[in-house]
């Protein structure tokens, strides 16, 4: 076995990096804020701390309606960047544009008609008393109900930044995405508490701060694609109109539906195992919040390669150069999993100092600790999977992605948490392990589906 053909030379990790990087900083500060948001609305207590946990399930599952429905069009756009075709990214782009606004607008409709019941499914009177309910209730309604106003926004941003990304300009995005997370931070800070003479509005100001933030990533966005039309020649004549060919529209929706179906149903399937976890109580709710969201900070090296696999295979694709696309991903997948081991092992050595920052009690601060150490143990499995999932999707493969990861989430691995729920007394930490480690078989089927090549596909060479 020749270590050069997994090892990859100096040129080759310059190239990783300068996509990566930004992606990667992209990702920490915006994590990093969430875990200085979620402190902040923790200081406020645990019921407000858990309301917004609830809340943001929920919201996740618009998020990555967005997501998946963005990445549809982004297979393509990375390989018509490939190709140097700027009226397919053109297209692509426009695509994005009307389907994001769609989705935003079905969702803001359906969070303010049904998004009460929907929380009132994370509550257990057989564990926790009726105030207590009450009031979490309280906080989760008010924090869902402002988070619809940034949904627009949020939703364009992330159009106009994906088609840079196509491009391999990583840059601009980060800085438009650090600068709204500023924003974000500066908002929490000053509406969660009541500083310089504002209310000190608790969780609804945490909503408010995001809103705001949402606005300030939109128009940010906007001035760089105005600022940058030389460089992105497809924002010019954008909007002369909106027709869009019908082949390249049907075969966006081909693929591009299982795509949008894998990430609102893996978020449904990820809000199903959270509730069987919320049916230890609120206490284990807010134990299982402060690990989510320090795992989540940790985990940014998983997202930046994943993103880094679409841009720099999907071009190879779109180019035709198949033999390099082969040989980038298996470096890349590598490089995945080396960076995940040392995330995961420093997550593990700090996972006891964080819970600390929480206004909460012992027990909540240990159960979060054990799971963080559990976090650690396993970010190796995600990033194999995270790796695979994106190399399978670059080269078109969404059917077997959607299969992969939604339908994997929600048959196998929220029965194992609803078992483990309903049928034992396990503490929340234990389901957490168990749950992750049975993501193992994702693994394995994940390997073996890129081992065969079944992925090496250039979409776009007869559009």
């Amino acid at each position: 076995m020749k270590l050069n053909k997994y090892i990859g030379n100096k040129q080759f990790y310059y190239k990783v990096f300068v996509i990566a990087i930004p992606l990667l900083i992209q990702q920490l500060i915006t994590s990093f804020v969430n875990m200085l948001d979620n402190i902040m609305v923790g200081q406020t207590g645990t019921l407000a701390m858990s309301g917004v946990s609830v809340s943001n399930q929920i919201v996740t599952v618009f998020n990555l309606a967005v997501f998946g429905s963005i990445s549809a069009a982004s297979i393509f756009g990375a390989q018509f960047a490939g190709k140097k075709d700027t009226d397919g990214v053109r297209n692509c782009l426009r695509f994005k544009l009307i389907v994001e606004i769609l989705i935003a607008c079905i969702f803001i409709f359906g969070f303010l008609v049904f998004g009460k019941n929907l929380i009132g499914l994370f509550m257990h009177p057989e564990q926790d008393d009726l105030t207590t309910i009450t009031k979490t209730m309280e906080y989760a309604t008010q924090y869902i109900y402002i988070m619809t106003i940034g949904f627009i926004p949020f939703a364009l941003s992330q159009c106009i930044s994906s088609s840079m990304r196509e491009c391999g300009e990583t840059r601009l995005p980060m800085i438009a995405s650090v600068s709204a997370v500023v924003v974000n931070f500066i908002g929490n800070s000053i509406l969660i508490f009541g500083l310089f003479g504002f209310p000190a509005l608790g969780p609804a100001g945490a909503a408010i701060a995001t809103v705001i933030s949402r606005f300030a990533e939109m128009l940010l966005s906007i001035f760089f694609a105005l600022k940058n039309k030389e460089r992105f020649p497809f924002y010019t004549g954008l909007f002369h109109h909106f027709s869009i060919p019908a082949n390249l529209v049907k075969s966006i929706c081909i693929k591009g539906f299982p795509l949008v179906c894998n990430e609102i149903m893996w978020s449904i399937g990820t809000a199903m195992i959270t509730q069987c976890y919320s049916t230890r109580g609120i206490d284990a709710l807010a134990a299982y919040n402060i690990s989510s969201t320090i795992t989540n900070l940790f985990f940014v090296s998983n997202i930046a390669m994943g993103d880094s696999i679409s841009i720099m295979v999907g071009q190879h694709l779109g180019a035709g150069n198949i033999e390099e696309a082969v040989d980038t991903d298996r470096k890349l997948i590598v490089c995945t999993v080396m960076i995940a081991i040392c995330f995961g092992i420093s997550l593990m050595l700090l996972a006891s100092l964080f819970p600390a920052l929480y206004q909460t009690s012992d027990s909540v601060r240990n159960v979060a600790a054990t799971m963080l150490r559990f976090g650690g143990m396993t970010m190796w499995i995600s990033a194999i999977y995270n790796a695979s999932y994106f190399t399978l999707r670059c080269g078109g493969k969404t059917i077997i992605t959607f299969l992969f990861d939604s339908v994997g989430t929600i048959f196998v691995s929220f029965p194992v948490a609803y078992a483990l729920a309903h049928f034992t007394t396990f503490p929340i930490q234990y389901m957490y392990l168990t749950v992750t480690v049975v993501d193992l078989y994702k693994v394995i089927l994940g390997l073996f589906l890129v081992h065969k090549g079944i992925w090496v596909n250039n979409l776009v060479a007869g559009e």
